[in-house]
């Protein structure tokens, strides 16, 4: 007999921060009479899923984990295996309106009836709500994600992110920094208020720690301005004169803000020197044309111009950085000019989350697999029109 969905719930409320997984693993163990859980956690780079119960799981039984939890991460779909005793492992994802944090695993005495399954899946979404906020008063968990030290630009940067996915019944949008261990400055912000996303992507300048300081007073003054109501023009010029009295113009940052309608499909853009932009549509990549303006920072009260462009339900548009567009190992020219494209026509049958993936793999790939030279930014969003709303 399942317990009340209550009692799940209230444990996981009342655990202190840093022991969300254990009161789980005990609210789980009496709920569902499961003989074991564990949470996987992706790492930063999204390169694999890490315990942080049995963090000492022997080799062959982490890969066997890792096999299924990857394809539960990659589907976002419960999954189950049978070990050589009869007892069946559920994985399941863990993901917060559309950002995907890991795996919940459950072992079962068997296989597992729908409703315990179903159930499971909930306690699995309360979790991942949990284990969010939980993030923000413990480092445990921000443990499991690094694989190794991250240098303190990158601990600013990552700290900076809304996160690294949102879903939205008119839209679907991702993000992925790369190097991840050692990014500096550049970087992406987003927030969905009423029927609007607005979506900044910032190609940094520089490196290390003076990129990300440059970038966090760049973006704190576009949030500044946004949460005070300010237009797209009013977040670009707010934070170009936050940066140039700063900086004087000897440092400025290219920026690109984009505000979708998320009703109509209307796209409200301010280029501030920015990352490139490209839309992809029945199969082909075509790179969104806007009026260069000056990079925020660059003078004094400078002003800037809104431009506009519709997109259709099923368009899909990506947002890279220079260290994405211009990256060259040496004697294969630009990635941006040669293969990126290639690169996006493959994700199409990805969500967002899984095309940056490719797309930061691909750009590892044009680089033999070495260090990437600079910064890289790729932001996905999938226009999914007024109809996904269930209003159309």
């Amino acid at each position: 007999m399942l317990e009340a969905p209550g009692q799940v719930s209230r444990a996981l409320r009342s655990a202190p921060p840093d022991q969300v997984v254990e009161a789980a693993d005990r609210a789980i163990r009496s709920a569902l009479g499961a003989s074991r859980t564990d949470v996987f956690i992706a790492d930063y780079r999204i390169t694999g899923l890490w315990p942080v119960l049995d963090a000492d799981l022997s080799g062959g039984s982490f890969l066997a984990c890792h096999d299924a939890a990857q394809r539960c991460y990659s589907s976002q779909q419960p999954m189950t295996d049978t070990d050589d005793e009869g007892r069946c492992r559920l994985y399941l994802p863990l993901s917060v309106w559309g950002e995907r944090l890991g795996v919940l695993l459950v072992e079962l005495p068997g296989p597992p009836d729908p409703d315990v399954v179903e159930r499971a899946a909930d306690i699995a979404g309360e979790l991942a709500v949990v284990l969010r906020a939980a993030d923000r008063e413990t480092d445990r968990y921000r443990r499991v994600r690094r694989r190794e030290r991250l240098s303190m630009a990158a601990e600013m940067q990552w700290e900076l992110l809304p996160g690294r996915g949102v879903s939205h019944a008119a839209f679907e949008l991702a993000g992925q920094l790369e190097p991840a261990y050692t990014v500096g400055g550049d970087h992406f912000d987003w927030s969905v208020d009423d029927d609007r996303l607005t979506v900044t992507v910032l190609n940094g300048a520089g490196i290390g720690l003076s990129a990300s300081l440059l970038t966090a007073v760049t973006v704190n003054a576009l949030r500044n301005a946004r949460r005070s109501g300010g237009s797209l023009v009013e977040q670009a010029e707010l934070a170009s004169d936050t940066v140039f009295y700063q900086h004087r113009g000897r440092r400025y940052v290219a920026t690109l803000l984009l505000e979708l309608d998320t009703v109509t499909g209307r796209v409200r853009a301010v280029d501030a020197g920015s990352p490139h932009l490209l839309r992809v549509r029945g199969g082909t990549v075509t790179p969104i044309d806007l009026e260069q303006q000056l990079p925020l920072g660059m003078f004094a009260e400078a002003r800037y111009d809104v431009q506009e462009f519709a997109l259709e339900p099923g368009d899909r548009l990506f947002v890279v950085s220079d260290g994405v567009w211009a990256a060259d190992p040496g004697d294969r020219g630009a990635y941006g000019e040669r293969t990126m494209a290639r690169a996006m026509r493959s994700t199409r049958l990805q969500p967002p989350a899984e095309a940056v993936g490719t797309v930061m793999r691909e750009l590892h790939a044009w680089h033999a697999d070495a260090d990437l030279r600079d910064d890289a930014v790729v932001v996905c969003l999938d226009w999914r029109g007024s109809a996904g709303r269930g209003d159309g």
